[in-house]
């Protein structure tokens, strides 16, 4: 079995005496004073909730219970065992005994945040059927107190299978009572009975009796007696076998399903345990027909449909968890965290501003993939960029190296299926109207605005009028506005529209600095990196290994290279020319200088006079001696400029460059750095 002790934070260290080491920090004494504070709060809330429900149940049992006695049942029951928490219908932070008697959540490293959810395998549709939590354990956490308005939570409701977890949400299918006090549905919230802590038994009474007075409603029990009235299930649930879920963060609860009563009622109920088969709905677990699970590692390019197809895939097969980023900060956020309002950077990899450091520096992302290798689950990781390099997948696959894993990876190249192509039309239709929706409504409410502050205005101008003429103010009678009728929204795609395989999206996929720095390693998965299995969801081998070539050379022409390193002759090549143009203006600021142009004109005789004797030597003649070059007088815009032999004398001691400005010497740098970059090219 599982430990069922749930990890605490830390005692706050004693102030030392004397003979100790040393008295406590001022950091220390703020700590320890305020899980004091944490601990003293919650046992008065404890206190005040236990009098509450005591105070309620005495007011409850003054009244006439319109509940009766469970007649006796001969009917099949449910096999034994089969009711219990549904393990692969949980959140991965969900730690549950062998029993699933017991359910808590991980809450350490970020978890504390996060909210968590499980739902049994049993789906009542039928008859009158109890079942029972109870709160053995509350933790405390300063940390989450400053992040979330709630830090601890319980919710214990009905979800029919599809919807989500998260009891209480605005547009999910449930109903649920909180230990708040509250009924909520997604249409309503309601204060319905007084708030439960620690150690109170909450029975969830589930009447779909159509016999019964109480018919199509939920009652809920705090230690045997009576909360608060029956309250109606939503029409959206009705009809529909409805799931004990229980939603919970900083909690440990025991949940009973049966086949007794923890607290006993005041009339007999049947435990959903022991219900009738023909009354409830039994989910087994998924086991996969081979005995192993999957792990699917979609290939996609980035802008063609890659997320849209995680999405259709998912509808497919609701009990493949995905392992992503964007799931990630969809929880955190359905935990009640808030993010930042600046965009987010890409759906691949969305910014996590939460302000929390155990959210934002990733440590949960690290700790579900762990997490996830040790469930009986089966997976897809939807990490766009990742996915497509051969290192980051041969890293992934390490992960899930047990053999209970099969390790699959789904190629999604090319033009779609027609289904595919469909359901892009779909979404494109869906977006359109959510636009127009939206710009509708903004519209609306202004024009609300406009006529209010118009009406003001009409009301103070008359009020003064009246006032001015003595006359009596008359109550003005507020007639209601005419609901006028809502255009019904039409929409329609364009032929160009029509036409496109893949939708886009208001974010990018992938940022184009984090595809800049990777797309040319992009490639194709293989057997060989760990693979069980390649399968090519849109085009066979040949065609998607074509798109990804065209998609790279496409890339090549238009993608910012910022890691490019030049080879060793460019690098060479241009520090002798930055070299070389160094001295060219140092040679023209010294012809410049009058009283440096004597000493340049020797320097550059002895130059020449040198390079005679050394021609000699060679058996070499020069054109004219030294002394006969340094005394001649050479206009410059009579010369042969492609002649010259040496652009730092143009014959008369003068520099080509001597009048050169600014501008010029940009030119000359462009030019010759063009000059390398080409040849450069060329070499690497």
């Amino acid at each position: 079995r599982p430990c069922l002790v749930t990890p605490r934070a830390p005692p706050p260290r004693q102030a030392r005496d004397s003979a100790g080491t040393g008295a406590m920090s001022a950091e220390e004494q703020s700590s320890a004073a305020e899980v004091a504070a944490e601990a003293v709060e919650e046992k008065a809330e404890d206190t005040e909730m236990k009098a509450d429900g005591e105070e309620k149940a005495v007011e409850q049992d003054k009244s006439v219970e319109t509940e009766e006695d469970a007649p006796a049942d001969t009917r099949p029951k449910v096999a034994p065992g089969s009711v219990s928490i549904n393990a692969s219908d949980s959140t991965m932070n969900v730690v549950s005994s062998a029993d699933t008697s017991m359910v808590m959540a991980l809450t350490d490293g970020g978890w504390q945040y996060l909210i968590a959810g499980a739902r049994s395998t049993a789906g009542v549709k039928a008859g009158r059927y109890l079942f029972e939590v109870r709160i053995v354990e509350t933790l405390l956490r300063p940390e989450a107190s400053r992040a979330l308005p709630q830090r601890q939570l319980c919710r214990l409701g009905l979800t029919s299978a599809s919807t989500s977890l998260f009891l209480g949400e605005a547009d999910s299918e449930s109903a649920c009572f909180d230990c708040e006090g509250y009924y909520i549905t997604a249409a309503s919230r309601r204060k319905v009975c007084p708030k439960y802590g620690r150690e109170v038994v909450l029975g969830l009474l589930v009447n779909l009796d159509a016999s019964s007075p109480n018919a199509n409603t939920v009652s809920l029990f705090a230690n045997g007696a009576r909360a608060c009235d029956p309250q109606p299930i939503p029409e959206a649930l009705l009809g529909k076998p409805l799931f004990p879920t229980v939603t919970f963060r900083n909690v440990s609860l025991q949940v009973n399903f049966g086949s007794a009563p923890m607290a006993k009622l005041p009339f007999t109920c049947t435990m959903i345990s022991d219900a009738a088969a023909a009354d409830v709905d039994i989910v087994q677990q998924p086991k996969p027909g081979d005995g192993v699970f999957e792990v699917i590692v979609p290939v996609g390019l980035p802008e063609q449909g890659y997320f849209d197809w995680v999405d259709a895939f998912l509808e497919k097969h609701p009990d493949y968890v995905e392992l992503s980023d964007r799931k990630i900060v969809e929880w955190c956020t359905r935990s009640g965290l808030s993010r930042s309002k600046t965009p987010a950077n890409s759906i691949d990899k969305p910014d996590m501003k939460f302000n929390v450091p155990s959210m934002d520096d990733s440590a949960i992302r690290r700790a579900l993939s762990h997490l996830a290798a040790t469930a009986n689950r089966s997976f897809i990781v939807p990490e766009l960029k990742a996915n497509l390099l051969a290192s980051n997948r041969q890293s992934l696959l390490k992960r899930f190296a047990m053999p209970k894993f099969k390790k699959v990876a789904v190629v999604v190249f090319g033009e779609p299926t027609a289904e595919f192509k469909t359901r892009t039309q779909e979404l494109m239709v869906k977006d359109k109207k959510e636009q127009i929706e939206s710009e509708r409504k903004s519209k609306k409410v202004a024009a609300e605005r406009l006529k209010l502050i118009e009406e003001r205005k009409k009301k103070a101008t008359e009020m003064l009028r009246r006032k001015r003429e003595g006359e009596a103010a008359e109550e003005a009678k507020e007639e209601e506005p005419a609901k006028e009728p809502e255009e019904e929204i039409v929409v329609e795609l364009t032929d160009e529209e029509k036409a496109l395989w893949y939708r886009k999206s208001k974010t990018p996929d992938v940022h184009d600095s984090s595809i800049a720095k990777a797309y040319s390693e992009f490639s194709l998965p293989s057997v060989g990196e760990g693979f069980d299995e390649v399968r090519y969801e849109w085009q066979p081998e040949a065609v998607a290994a074509t798109v990804l070539k065209e998609w790279q050379f496409a890339k090549k022409l238009t993608q910012r290279v910022d890691d490019l390193k030049p080879g060793e002759w460019f690098t060479t090549a241009s520090a002798a020319w930055a070299k070389q143009l160094q001295e060219w203006r140092k040679t023209q600021a010294e012809w410049k200088d009058p009283k440096k142009r004597a000493a340049l004109k020797e320097k550059q005789a002895e130059a020449k006079k040198k390079a005679a004797e050394e021609a000699k030597e060679k058996g070499l003649e020069l054109e004219a001696e030294a002394e006969t070059d340094a005394a001649m007088e050479v206009d410059p815009d009579t010369i042969d400029v492609m002649g010259l032999l040496d652009v730092a004398d143009i014959g008369s001691g003068e520099p080509l460059f001597s009048n050169f400005g600014y501008e010029d010497w940009a030119l000359v740098a462009l030019r010759y750095e063009l000059f390398l970059l080409v040849h450069s090219f060329k070499k690497d």
